[in-house]
């Protein structure tokens, strides 16, 4: 994979401003796919994206629940929100039948390195890395586009 983008981002609401930029990019059908260790900031992108998108709802983990969806008030796409972490194969991926709200929703997907490919051919990955220093708060965000309408162009949205 080729890196597309990459930004460095020290505080929790650059992470969901960025996340925000990217959600205004997003339409129906997107996946994106976020990785990285636990606390790197998965859950505050996608608060950010969900702002994007228009959510209002509060975002918060799906860790027990797996997966959330979020509808939108107005007339832009739903909001579904998966964590695979406690996933335990491509099994259980297929078992929640995801690709039935894909259409109408931008779906995000934390922990789903390899878990969601079949989704889409379509989809944009973002690397979050921590700082190795423990008191140092500095993300540095990879995003990686992959088919479809994500190219380098359309990475533009993250610069400003």
């Amino acid at each position: 994979m080729t890196v597309a983008a990459r930004y460095t981002v020290t505080t929790a609401d650059q992470m969901r401003s960025l996340g925000h930029r990217l959600g205004l990019a997003c339409a129906g059908g997107d996946v994106v796919v976020l990785i990285g260790d636990l606390g790197a900031g998965k859950t505050t992108i996608t608060q950010g994206i969900a702002l994007g998108l228009g959510i209002a709802e509060p975002i918060t983990s799906p860790t027990f629940v797996i997966a959330r969806v979020h509808a939108n008030a107005g007339e832009g796409p739903d909001l579904v929100h998966v964590d695979a972490y406690r996933l335990g194969s491509l099994v259980e991926v297929d078992d929640l039948d995801l690709e039935s709200d894909l259409e109408r929703s931008v779906m995000v997907v934390e922990w789903g390195e390899g878990m969601v490919d079949a989704l889409s051919s379509s989809r944009l990955v973002v690397r979050l890395s921590s700082s190795e220093r423990e008191a140092d708060e500095t993300r540095t965000v990879d995003i990686v586009a992959e088919g479809g309408h994500w190219t380098t162009h359309d990475l533009e949205w993250a610069a400003t």
